[in-house]
């Protein structure tokens, strides 16, 4: 048991190495770029070869554009998106090879391996897949994202004691009303004062915030936990929830 945790251990130490020599590479190591792409050859070859259906040799212009794609990867990489460079790189290569393919018209001169694949209603049924299972891919990663924001975000009301239950039932009903409030919660992230009370006490500082705006006592009451909801949402790294507040928030 005590040599399995340590291989496991050793795995993940050895894991991030390119996501680490991105980093370097990205800071003009171009040494180690061209070794990295040397190194990552065999990579390629197999990710254009899953697109093309064929084994593709370092002279054929498919692998070149995977070389390139995967060139472009290194340095798009952001290690804050929590992908491994590996899958950041096959989805970029995918993408960039199939867009050759359709715009050079190849499709029809695709070789396939017959051991691998059936007819050729199989092949371009294999064909289209890979087309949307590239654009299927950015989705899937755009929605785990956003429930990951979400999920925070409930972590976050749940802290003043509010859920999205609450929110919900006592939204404002018009859109005067919440134009307002969102008003209201700018005004607080934008005044140290009031934010650091908000941040502190875990409650909304409201004889404060009444003499700093042209709004009654009664009104700020009544929309308390949906002004508490934005100011969250505008203090935090809340991407998707700020766009989907566009153009209410310019602050």
């Amino acid at each position: 048991m005590q040599n399995v945790l340590l291989f496991l251990m050793t795995k993940k130490k050895k894991q991030p190495a390119l996501e680490e020599l991105a980093i370097d590479i990205q800071h003009g190591d171009e040494q180690l770029l061209n070794k990295v792409i040397d190194d990552y050859k065999p990579f390629i070859k197999k990710t254009v070869s899953s697109v093309c259906k064929r084994y593709i040799y370092e002279s054929d212009d498919e692998f070149s554009i995977g070389l390139i794609a995967f060139h472009d990867a290194i340095f798009k990489y952001n290690n804050e998106r929590g992908s491994s460079i590996i899958s950041f790189a096959e989805v970029i290569i995918k993408r960039k090879v199939i867009d050759y393919i359709r715009k050079n018209g190849k499709i029809q001169d695709i070789s396939i391996d017959r051991n691998l694949v059936g007819d050729e209603d199989d092949t371009a049924a294999l064909t289209i897949e890979q087309v949307v299972s590239v654009e299927e891919y950015a989705k899937q990663e755009d929605s785990l994202k956003r429930r990951e924001e979400i999920i925070d975000f409930q972590d976050q009301l749940s802290l003043y004691n509010l859920s999205f239950i609450d929110l919900v039932e006592q939204s404002p009903k018009h859109e005067d009303a919440r134009l307002n409030a969102i008003e209201i919660a700018k005004k607080v992230v934008t005044s140290n004062e009031l934010m650091n009370y908000l941040m502190e006490k875990k409650r909304l500082p409201i004889k404060k915030i009444e003499k700093q705006v042209n709004v009654s006592r009664k009104t700020i009451e009544r929309n308390r936990k949906y002004i508490i909801a934005i100011s969250l949402i505008l203090i935090g790294n809340y991407v998707y929830l700020k766009d989907y507040l566009k153009g209410r928030l310019d602050i």
